[in-house]
């Protein structure tokens, strides 16, 4: 009788969403999605991380430790500096909990832009170019390095932010200063605690100047393991923001006027391509489960952007469309990610 029980016993999901990061919001709106549509064989428990750092189980106040134990499976629902940098998937991986997504490492290395596109680079992935600087730089000094070395316009990014918060484009060299400033302003922390509610020791933050490239933007998402294919690259998603937003920025990626065509209107040579980059990207950083790349195409030319290791999962996400277009519903997605997590990291 008692292994009846057992066996009828769901899988408890630890769904961890909020954080004091930039992307508080967003990283509700994935936690409330995966929470809605979890398979019937998985029971669901909201972990709600504060903006402060503090800890909550089913709305009450705990600490990490006793949630966890509650928990066969974190489902990772967090975004930005706090979920996606490694310091989660490290204290995950000490206690042996499992977890969907990447490991503490590949977390760490996509979450910083500039070393990720050193991977890409030294792997022969053709990349914007560009270079970091630090808040204690002489600015004067910079902008006139990014006038002679770049053509305008120019891409400021904080180095260390997820769904294209704080990046600028920048077309006169007299609001490079300013602009400057402004990225900055993003790159600083958004809370004084992270998510295990300790004090954060500031540091100055830095930001990654890229040459600006003309062209289409495209994604494409990576399922690991996936119709007995290794590493599978779901159908691209070409991205057109509306006339409003100069790219697919923070705003244009929520507020459900972006055009996003799946399959993509690239021909099948520049979609086999971006498909394969995808893939190459994802192994690069060592990226475990599922990844989403981001690209340029110009003029025959493609160009990687980034990685993103941790892809949201919200109704305006990418990666769920993506997998809709071939037949995945999210529930069924959902699965393959828990199910992925799981399983022991190699």
């Amino acid at each position: 009788m008692s292994f009846i029980i057992q066996s009828m016993a769901k899988i408890r999901v630890g769904v961890l969403r909020g954080g004091p990061s930039s992307e508080y919001e967003v990283s509700l709106k994935t936690g409330e999605n995966v929470l809605k549509f979890l398979p019937e064989k998985y029971e669901g428990r909201d972990i709600l991380i504060t903006k402060d750092g503090k800890w909550h189980s089913d709305g009450i106040e705990r600490r990490p430790d006793k949630i966890l134990r509650l928990v066969d499976v974190v489902f990772n629902a967090l975004h930005g500096e706090f979920g996606e940098n490694g310091k989660i998937q490290s204290m995950l991986e000490i206690h042996k909990i499992p977890f969907t997504g990447s490991d503490s490492f590949s977390s760490a290395l996509g979450m910083n832009k500039f070393l990720a596109k050193q991977k890409f680079s030294e792997a022969g992935i053709k990349t914007p170019r560009g270079f970091v600087i630090s808040k204690n730089d002489d600015l004067g000094a910079v902008a006139y390095r990014v006038f002679n070395n770049f053509s305008p316009p120019w891409v400021l990014k904080p180095l260390n932010k997820g769904s294209s918060v704080g990046v600028k484009i920048v077309d006169k060299f007299d609001d490079l200063k300013e602009k400057i400033l402004e990225v900055f302003s993003f790159g600083n922390l958004t809370a004084d605690t992270d998510i295990f509610g300790e004090r954060i020791i500031g540091t100055a933050p830095k930001i990654l100047f890229e040459e600006y490239i003309r062209g289409r933007e495209a994604t494409c998402g990576v399922l690991e393991n996936f119709r007995r294919v290794k590493h599978y690259a779901l159908p691209v998603v070409e991205i057109i923001p509306p006339k409003t937003n100069t790219f697919f920025d923070y705003e244009a990626k929520y507020n459900g006027e972006t055009r996003e065509i799946c399959p993509a209107n690239f021909d099948l040579k520049t979609k086999r391509q971006i498909e394969e980059i995808a893939k190459k990207a994802h192994i690069v950083l060592g990226c475990r489960a599922y990844s989403r790349s981001d690209f340029i195409v110009s003029r025959r030319r493609i160009f990687l952007l980034e990685t993103n290791t941790l892809p949201g999962l919200t109704s305006e996400s990418l990666l769920p469309k993506s997998a809709a277009a071939i037949g995945v519903n999210f529930s069924d997605l959902l699965e393959h990610l828990i199910n992925s997590g799981l399983k022991p990291l190699a």
